[in-house]
């Protein structure tokens, strides 16, 4: 059964489709045996259509990770439904994922996804939020990619072993 995970930060642009990259790439390497699908998007509409931003295409190819061909897009409520697990960068997003959660369930059955922060499955890293690198220098896009290397290899460890949470 394929396991669906959408990453998610304000724009689309530097955090989420970094960690998308990273895990792509984590999972075809190192765990080629689970049936996995990634995506990532932006609560936010102010980057619709747009790559990653420049520097986080270049912070990214310099660990060897792909992903000038992702396009931003905002996230919808038909993704609480289609993946199994919302993931944030960070406390203010993840409201945002919970009060479309809650405006979609009126009525409905409770969501399918698990909504969480991503860095809850690297508890090493001794943060549960992925600073936004946007304003920093490339330092902060590096920070970045730490984080989302511990973040992916975590969840993917956990997937492997069969959690759900």
């Amino acid at each position: 059964m394929t396991s669906r995970v959408l990453l998610v930060c304000l724009g689309n642009i530097c955090r989420s489709p970094t960690a998308e990259g990273v895990l792509r790439a984590l999972a075809a390497r190192e765990f080629a045996a689970l049936d996995l699908e990634f995506d990532s998007a932006g609560t936010a509409n102010y980057h619709v259509g747009e790559p990653p931003d420049r520097r986080t295409v270049a912070a990214a190819r310099r660990r060897g990770y792909e992903i000038a061909g992702l396009r931003a897009r905002q996230v919808n409520p038909a993704d609480l439904e289609r993946f199994d697990y919302v993931l944030a960068m960070d406390r203010a997003n993840l409201d945002e994922l919970r009060s479309l959660d809650e405006l979609r369930r009126r009525g409905r059955a409770t969501t399918r996804a698990h909504l969480g922060l991503f860095l809850e499955y690297a508890p090493e890293c001794g943060t549960d939020e992925v600073p936004d690198p946007y304003h920093g220098g490339q330092e902060a896009f590096e920070r970045v990619l730490d984080l989302c290397e511990a973040g992916a290899r975590g969840l993917l460890r956990r997937l492997s072993a069969g959690g759900r949470t």
